[in-house]
């Protein structure tokens, strides 16, 4: 009988693991033919896609050079435009939603619970219904340049953000906090000196999933910012048409490949952070 059950459990591991690798190539199939294509002549994009670039299909880094420098926009502004926006937006988000989910999470009055129940309710709500009156009220109120998109990227990523930092903040015994008053610490110094470095597991999983989020955004900065004199990555690629909308296909894989290779390894090199941040948020909600 005990032999029986080891032989099913190792088939259902098996199984398991069979339906794990197919799942795995479905999602890393798109990026391989991003890379493949990136150094093919585009000509050959469209018609041999999954083939490798060898012989007359090779471009070499040909593509590269075209893509960025396509156009009357250097590749370089969009460049800096997107690591200054993802950089800014990351920071005030980590910064403000980590600082009002410790006062949510201390705080145990009826407005407390209500702003956690309407950030927790922020996460359902379609980008797409609030998408025009959000850019008109940006440009009313100046916040549609580089320096200024990182607040409404506060907006958007606050939902998460604080739901998370909620669920870590209550799992800290508050008794360390009183401790840390007895000794003279205000509500500021606790919150920097003993809550903030507590938090650091949470704090690298959503600084990740912002950082990938802000990184790879389109839609909100297309309509937010002036595209003709500001454009991050994904709006600059956007723009890689020739005459009656023709597109260079080899250069946009190249600049995509460009785009996603910071994110995969930043991603791969904290992808244990993210795991331990959001098990420690869900511990309690």
């Amino acid at each position: 009988m005990k032999e029986q059950t080891l032989a099913s459990e190792r088939r259902r591991k098996a199984v398991l693991s069979a339906v794990l690798a197919v799942i795995c190539v479905i999602y890393v199939l798109p990026v391989l033919a991003v890379v493949i294509n990136s150094f093919k002549l585009n000509t050959f994009v469209k018609t041999d896609t999954f083939a490798l670039p060898s012989g007359e299909m090779w471009a070499g880094f040909s593509n590269f050079i075209k893509g960025m420098t396509f156009g009357n926009y250097p590749f370089y502004k969009s460049v800096l435009y997107s690591v200054l926006i993802t950089v800014f937006s990351t920071f005030l988000i980590l910064l403000f939603t980590s600082m009002a989910a410790w006062y949510i999470a201390r705080v145990n009055s009826v407005f407390c619970k209500t702003i956690y129940f309407l950030c927790v309710f922020s996460m359902v709500v379609p980008f797409q219904m609030v998408m025009f009156t959000l850019s008109k009220t940006a440009d009313r109120l100046h916040l549609n340049t580089p320096w200024t998109i990182p607040v409404v990227y506060l907006g958007f990523g606050a939902g998460l953000a604080i739901f998370m930092f909620v669920g870590f903040v209550k799992s800290i015994p508050v008794e360390i906090e009183e401790a840390a008053a007895i000794d003279g610490c205000g509500p500021i110094r606790t919150f920097f000196s003993v809550v903030l470095p507590m938090l650091k597991p949470t704090l690298i999983s959503v600084g990740i999933l912002e950082i990938m989020w802000v990184w790879n955004d389109y839609l909100l900065p297309v309509l937010v910012l002036d595209i003709n004199e500001y454009r991050t990555i994904p709006i600059h690629i956007q723009y890689l048409k020739g005459s009656y909308g023709t597109v260079d296909l080899g250069a946009t894989m190249a600049l995509i490949l460009l785009s996603i290779i910071p994110v995969i390894v930043f991603y791969l090199l904290c992808q244990k952070h993210i795991i331990k941040g959001v098990a420690a948020g869900a511990v309690k909600g």
